[in-house]
């Protein structure tokens, strides 16, 4: 069986941000997943991972702009200074917090230039760090109207321009269900280029268990392909505690 991490931005949220490390580690996790840790110090984060004995396995970049902007634009033509800008933060917090990767979200527009834009702005981020892994992550257009990368299709065709080898393919179960109709198909087509994966049931995106994804099949197929990395489990729990919706996992 593959080994499972949790994203705590999503489990664990009936607890103070604070606290979820702990809940983590107690239900058997060894590590983890935030998507947006940048509203405390990178140290407080730093210190509860060493507490309990938590890798890092992810970060979403750029930073959310907390004024009401959008929560990613890398592939914005018009914000490509803000993208390099916010960049270099993001790679100091992933150093301070040793994160395995950070996931270059594209942004929500439909612009000409967009593709463009997202691969020379993967390329800037990727040459700057070439230690650092980056991935990139197709999200359905049901849940992210206008988003520019909403199709596994397309990822691919970005990561060949993109051509850095610390740049790879993000896969989610739960998106690529409801982009494509079949998450084990779309594994068998390009999960050889996954540096990531995550898991959430569809049409829902609660626990496993529940919709039309087999993942008993779909665990099944990602060992076979040769794996090895981390699958983070990045759901809402449909249970009041998360430790109730955890089952799956046994």
């Amino acid at each position: 069986m593959p080994r499972f991490a949790a994203n705590i931005s999503m489990l664990f949220a009936e607890l103070p941000y604070p606290d979820r490390f702990q809940a983590a580690a107690a239900a058997g996790f060894e590590a983890v997943e935030i998507l947006y840790p940048y509203e405390l110090a990178a140290k407080e984060t730093q210190r509860a991972l060493l507490t309990y004995g938590l890798d890092l396995l992810l970060i979403n970049a750029p930073p959310p702009n907390y004024t009401g902007g959008m929560p990613g634009y890398a592939a914005l033509p018009e914000g490509v200074d803000r993208f390099q800008r916010d960049i270099r933060r993001v790679l100091r917090y992933a150093e301070v917090l040793k994160a395995g990767k950070i996931h270059v979200m594209a942004g929500y527009t439909k612009d000409a230039a967009a593709q463009r834009t997202f691969v020379q702005n993967l390329q800037w981020a990727a040459d700057r760090a070439p230690e650092q892994q980056f991935t990139i992550e197709p999200l359905n257009s049901g849940d992210q109207p206008g988003y520019f990368l909403d199709d596994y299709n397309l990822a691919m065709a970005v990561l060949e321009e993109v051509n850095r080898p610390n740049v790879g393919l993000q896969y989610d179960a739960y998106h690529a269900q409801m982009i494509h109709g079949d998450a084990v198909k779309v594994w068998e087509i390009f999960g050889r280029h996954a540096a990531h994966v995550q898991i959430g049931a569809a049409p829902g995106r609660c626990e496993p268990g529940t919709g039309p994804v087999d993942f008993q099949q779909l665990f099944a197929a990602i060992d076979a392909s040769g794996y090895d990395g981390w699958i983070s489990a990045e759901y809402t729990p449909s249970t009041r505690r998360t430790e109730d919706s955890l089952g799956w996992m046994r």
